[in-house]
């Protein structure tokens, strides 16, 4: 199987609410920009780059958690970020049952990530 393969398949297992989330978090994720890669990594991870990684999501009990690798960097002007908070350099948002995904917030923080990617990858 291909990573979006693997992606689908993730979802498909994870059943419940935390199913739902992982899918509305990976459309928003891929068509944030065209050139976002959808990888599966680390015995079972989905990952999404584009010049360098921008960030991971994972079931967990009881939780969906995505994970921005250099979240530390970022503004986060709505706040979203709720784990993590005590790194260096990653960030979490933990989405919980009943959580509603705040589509327009979290589209902002996508940008503001790719952003950072861009800004990396000009300085390489």
């Amino acid at each position: 199987m291909n990573a979006s393969q693997q992606v689908d398949e993730l979802i498909r297992k994870t059943d419940d609410w935390r199913g739902d989330v992982l899918a509305e978090l990976r459309r928003l994720l891929l068509a944030a920009d065209p050139a976002i890669v959808e990888e599966w990594k680390w015995m079972g991870t989905p990952t999404y780059s584009k010049h360098g990684l921008i960030c991971v999501m994972n079931p967990h009990k009881g939780k969906v958690k995505l994970t921005f690798d250099k979240g530390a960097r970022f503004k986060d002007a709505h706040g979203l970020f709720n784990a993590g908070l005590e790194g260096n350099r990653r960030r979490a948002i933990d989405f919980f049952e009943g959580d509603k995904v705040d589509v327009p917030k979290l589209k902002a923080l996508i940008k503001e990530a790719l952003a950072y990617d861009a800004s990396k990858a000009k300085g390489k």
